[in-house]
């Protein structure tokens, strides 16, 4: 870089240094990282926002994850993880987003929150009336819904911007003696990548399954997968976390 000025080499710096990021991430493998052996009798599967908003085709976010949840078959690969879950005895944690009537006097939104508003989505009559949720966008997505509500799942309380600091699953997780998450769910970039910040920020174990989560297209998909290889202990595909949990 001889011979540059110095705003040319803080630039030229700048990009030899995202280069060697995308290089990283490029370099991230579906394995463990060496010295990562999760334990399986620590670990749960969590999914964020399994709700009719995002996951169905009638919900008010459809329209924006659309094509990228049917090239990944996110809501397929969602209910493979639940499924085996299920059959495995492998605890499922559920972290769904709901917005009550007090919410609505928020004196201060950044955008996306400000198009949830917009959009009403995840609207439920309030902290303690959950009644007529059957069938709103907030309501979990229908083919999921029996196993989510088979009493056995630990759904914890609504998460309300993006990450889980605002609720109680850090402290559920501890109080059922997990320490590995395997984790799908809505939206990729958003709530999910907000959930695996603050976990590993808790001293949790996160592995992503990357072809678990759907994202608002695809530059935001990819933007939440790089921050995944860098952050996550692990990043999976479905069928390896299946046979992980098996």
């Amino acid at each position: 870089m001889f011979g540059l000025k110095s705003s040319q080499k803080s630039c030229a710096a700048a990009l030899l240094m995202s280069g060697a990021m995308l290089a990283f991430a490029g370099c991230a493998t579906a394995e463990p990282p060496a010295g990562f052996q999760p334990d399986p009798a620590r670990t749960a599967v969590l999914i964020t926002d399994p709700q009719n908003d995002f996951m169905s085709e009638e919900g008010a976010a459809w329209g924006l994850v659309k094509g990228n949840v049917e090239r990944l078959h996110t809501r397929e690969n969602i209910a493979k993880l639940i499924t085996t879950a299920k059959s495995e005895g492998v605890p499922l944690f559920v972290s769904p987003h709901y917005y009550f009537p007090q919410d609505g006097g928020w004196q201060a939104r950044g955008p996306i929150q400000q198009t949830l508003h917009d959009i009403h989505m995840f609207e439920v009559a309030g902290p303690v009336d959950y009644s007529k949720i059957a069938g709103t966008g907030a309501d979990f997505y229908g083919p999921l819904k029996p196993s989510i509500l088979d009493g056995n799942t630990v759904i914890v309380s609504p998460h309300k911007i993006y990450g889980p600091e605002s609720n109680d699953l850090a402290m559920q997780l501890r109080k059922h003696g997990i320490d590995t998450v395997v984790m799908g769910g809505f939206a990729a970039n958003l709530c999910t990548d907000s959930h695996m910040r603050e976990l590993i920020e808790q001293g949790f174990n996160v592995v992503m399954v990357k072809d678990a989560v759907g994202a608002p297209g695809e530059e935001a998909y990819d933007a939440a997968v790089l921050n995944y290889s860098m952050i996550a202990n692990a990043v999976w595909t479905t069928e390896e976390a299946v046979a992980f949990l098996k």
